[in-house]
Order: C-alpha cells, then sequence, then structure tokens
C-alpha cells in the first residue's frame, strides 16, 4: 500500500511539473506575434498593463490610447493629458493616474468607463514616472526636472507632499510592503523610500552601471534590476542596496520587466532593436537566454502576467540623425504597438 501510495504521488508530482513547463513558455521561444499600427502623432514613454481589464496603456504626448490586448484594438482615448509620461493603476479603487510632465498634474480617471474624474495639479516639476503603493494608498510621482517625489493622497486627489531627490528619478518600483526603490538617473545611485513617512530611508550606488533607467522588483526574493545605459543589467539586493551581479543586455536600454511565473528577466533595448531575455537560476545568478528581435525604438515594455507576453511600442524613423539631445524626425502613421511572446 505505502508503494502504490509513493508511485501515485510520484506520478501525479512529476504530470504536475509537466503541465507547469507547459503553461510557462521558454524565452528562447519568443518572437513578434502580431503589431498593431495605430498610427497618429506624439512621442510615447511607458507603457502600462491592466491584468484584470486586459487593456494596454500607451502613452502619446498629450493624450493616453487605449488597447484591448486580446481584440488586438484601440477602444478609447485618455484626453488633456499635456506631456504625459506614465500611468498606475489602484485595482481596489478602480482608478488610473496619469503623469502629466507639461503641466505638473495628474490627470485620474476610472479604469472601466475611462473617463477622466478629476485633474490633481500641483506636483513637482515635470512628473516622469508615476506609482501607486498599495501600502500606504498613495500615488507617488517622480519628477524629472523637479529633482523630487510628490505624494498625492488618493481620497482627496491633493498632493500633501513633495521631497526633494539628490538626482534625476527615473523608474521606480515598489515591494508592496511600506517602500518604494527609484533610481537616479544622473547620479547612479538607487534610492529606498519608505511611504509611511515619505522620506528618503537609504540611497545605494548601483556600482559599475552608467544612467539607469529601467527597474523592476523580484518581490518573492528581494531583488532589483536596473538596466543601464552602459549595456548591462544591475542585481540589487532590496534589503541591503549590495550589488549581486551584473549581466549583459542590449544598447538603449529604458525599460525591464520580472515573470515572475517564469523567472525571466526582461530589458527592451531601443537602440539594439531587441529584447534580452535573462533567466533567473535562483536570487543571485542568472543567466542570458536569448536575445528575440523587435524592432529600433522599441525602448519601453509592458508585461502581460497571464500569458507571459510583452508588449512594446516603436515607431519608424526618417531623415539624417538629428543633433544631439533631438528626436528623430517620425515617419508619419508608422507607430506600432508590438505583441512578443511564443506561439
Amino acid at each position: 500500500m505505502q508503494r502504490l501510495l509513493r508511485h501515485t504521488l510520484m506520478v501525479s508530482l512529476g504530470l504536475l511539473l509537466t503541465s507547469h513547463a507547459l503553461a510557462a513558455p521558454q524565452s528562447a521561444d519568443y518572437r513578434v506575434l502580431s503589431r498593431l499600427q495605430l498610427g497618429g502623432t506624439g512621442g510615447w514613454d511607458y507603457l502600462s498593463f491592466d491584468a484584470q481589464r486586459r487593456h494596454l496603456f500607451v502613452t502619446r504626448g498629450d493624450r493616453v490610447e487605449v488597447v484591448d490586448v486580446d481584440q488586438q484594438k484601440k477602444i478609447g482615448t485618455i484626453p488633456g493629458t499635456a506631456g504625459v509620461h506614465g500611468v498606475t493603476l489602484d485595482q481596489a479603487a478602480h482608478r488610473g493616474y496619469a503623469s502629466n510632465g507639461q503641466s505638473a498634474s495628474v490627470t485620474v480617471f476610472d479604469l472601466d468607463s475611462l473617463a477622466v474624474v478629476a485633474t490633481v495639479n500641483g506636483t513637482g516639476e515635470k512628473p516622469d514616472a508615476i506609482l501607486y503603493d498599495p501600502a500606504s494608498k498613495h500615488v507617488f510621482t517622480f519628477n524629472g526636472k523637479g529633482h523630487s517625489f510628490s505624494v498625492i493622497d488618493t481620497q482627496r486627489n491633493t498632493v500633501i507632499a513633495t521631497v526633494a531627490l539628490a538626482g534625476k528619478p527615473e523608474f521606480a518600483a515598489t515591494d508592496e510592503q511600506g517602500h518604494i526603490f527609484v533610481n537616479l538617473e544622473d547620479r547612479a545611485e538607487l534610492v529606498k523610500i519608505d511611504t509611511r513617512t515619505n522620506t528618503v530611508a537609504s540611497s545605494w550606488s548601483l556600482g559599475t552601471c552608467e544612467s539607469p533607467t529601467g527597474l523592476a522588483i523580484d518581490r518573492k526574493h528581494h531583488r532589483l534590476f536596473s538596466v543601464c545605459d552602459n549595456r548591462q543589467m544591475t542585481v540589487s539586493n532590496a534589503d541591503t542596496g549590495k550589488v549581486v551581479t551584473s549581466v549583459a543586455i542590449g544598447e538603449g536600454p529604458d525599460a525591464v520587466v520580472f515573470d515572475e511565473g517564469t523567472a525571466n528577466v526582461f530589458s527592451s533595448n531601443g537602440e539594439s532593436g531587441n529584447i534580452t531575455a535573462i533567466h533567473q537560476d535562483d536570487a543571485d545568478h542568472y543567466s542570458v537566454a536569448a536575445t528575440v528581435t523587435s524592432q529600433p525604438s522599441a525602448r519601453t515594455l509592458a508585461l502581460d502576467p497571464k500569458l507571459h507576453r510583452l508588449y512594446l511600442s516603436a515607431a519608424q524613423f526618417a531623415g539624417e540623425p538629428p543633433a544631439e539631445g533631438k528626436r528623430p524626425a517620425m515617419v508619419p502613421d508608422s507607430f506600432t504597438v508590438l505583441t512578443v511572446g511564443s506561439p
């Protein structure tokens, strides 16, 4: 009887492992599955994904375009977002928040109807990254030109604090336990913020990383992933700030995501026109699993954790390379959203 029970358990475990392996695609199989041409004018920045409603929020300069990823079509637009950079979501309250760089404000909208419900004025100068923190139930904007972060009370839709930072903030991530982490691009530092007191708790060097932009977090293992301008991803301990390791990536990274379901980290490399897929062997060891062709200019991305897919935005450019600090001219109506995943 015991031998039969052991055999049954082993078979069940084997079936479970096989089922998990089938459900989680290997990063080496990733490729561009589809391209949705949205066209229109305007640049772009962060992408955000609403996993509950299957909606992708695409920032487009003066508006946010909303795409139903399952239907592969645009279903709405959130207007009046001058200089919009990013979108963050509060699923419990059914609210979305867009950071408007030109007006130092945040647009609040309903996630179900996509209707604008409020505008919050008075953030620091040029809000860029934006993040909802479940522990404090506050929204944080990271103000690029202001070298600061602002805190929004989501019940009153008002700014309750703006706190100075030592440098220019870029992407941010939350551990959902009362801490937010943000890269300081011009100082190659990682800052830890206590969201209960709205103070800077720690500031850590990112070692050999240069100009960090994208940031992602593995909450289970307390690891942070910063993508850097010198073709490397730096892995840091979220508790101590210690640099654990660095991994080679492509040119011109701007965003990074961590897929807990597959233990893969993905860096979108806009200048190389590819994605570096990195497998987390364990908390302190990482290996490049694949380099996935995307498209030049596809520098930001969002993760679909259910289907283990990536969404990227890109466009084609025309003419000679522009002068330093200037953006190239976009080919009219070439703006596209790419879906990358396993067939």
